[in-house]
């Protein structure tokens, strides 16, 4: 039950993405749905609900927002983090990509193991300081942490 089983990107004022971009979008979602591990934590002022839970995720006023509700649709949390922990790892993560999709076209694949390691290197940074910024708002896996952090790159995009 302590699960997302719906998850949407508000692409209002997004800049369109590359093909590669949005094929690492469409494979974290997929991911993401087929196993992920997502719960609202305890509240002593108010009775928590339980999943799963639907996600929809935007920057708005320059800030993430995790807006989050039940199954059936019934508001359960939203939280705004501001997006400058990200910054660097995003960018980083970016570019590391970018010779990794280059590195692909050209590279014989023992330097596109390396490329493709600290690739790996960076996300899993990301997806420590996406669970460090979700303390007290969401309790989620490590694996759960790194699909999101590739869903809040795809909303940097641009």
């Amino acid at each position: 039950m302590n699960r997302l089983c719906h998850i949407e990107i508000d692409e209002r004022g997004l800049v369109r993405p590359t093909p590669e971009i949005e094929q690492e979008r469409r494979v974290a979602i997929y991911d993401l749905l087929e196993d992920n591990s997502f719960a609202l934590p305890p509240r002593p002022d108010r009775e928590t609900p339980a999943g799963p839970f639907k996600l929809n995720l935007a920057i708005r006023d320059g800030r993430l927002v995790f807006d989050i509700a039940t199954e059936e649709g019934v508001k359960a949390a939203e939280f705004h983090l501001s997006l400058g922990p990200f910054r660097q790892v995003v960018k980083d993560y970016f570019q590391i990509c970018e010779s990794y999709f280059d590195a692909v076209k050209r590279l014989p694949p023992s330097q596109i193991e390396a490329i493709d390691m600290a690739r790996r290197g960076i996300h899993n940074e990301g997806a420590a300081i996406l669970r460090e910024r979700l303390e007290g708002k969401a309790e989620v896996d490590t694996d759960t942490a790194r699909r999101l952090f590739t869903l809040i790159c795809v909303l940097h995009w641009g």
